[in-house]
């Protein structure tokens, strides 16, 4: 498979590791849109948010217990933002699900 998120998660591409588990793999972005960016990930290769199912949706709730943990220790007492872009016109770039934990300033609404 010629998936980028899939070869960081091999150890084929380096990333800045966060967390690790059965399921998730977090690192930090390396084009950051806030002070705090890390990207979560399903170990499972999921193309997108469109592709969640009963069957694989468990990986999901995961996460954003994952999201909430790893905001916690970033100190992101004030707030912090979780996105997932599905398909292209919403700007997804890698075609991995993968969700952006952003935070460490104020963000305003809607986005650009």
């Amino acid at each position: 498979m010629d998936c980028l998120f899939c070869k960081i998660i091999a150890g084929e591409i380096p990333s800045k590791k966060v967390y690790e588990d059965e399921q998730v793999y977090a690192f930090y972005d390396i084009d950051p849109q806030a002070p705090v960016h890390i990207l979560i990930i399903p170990k499972a290769h999921i193309p997108s948010a469109a592709q969640i199912t009963a069957e694989n949706s468990a990986v999901v709730a995961h996460i954003f217990e994952v999201a909430a943990k790893l905001a916690a220790e970033a100190g992101l007492k004030d707030g912090f933002r979780v996105v997932t872009n599905c398909g292209d016109s919403a700007g997804q770039s890698v075609k991995h699900l993968h969700f952006h934990l952003l935070g460490g300033r104020d963000f305003t609404w809607p986005p650009g």
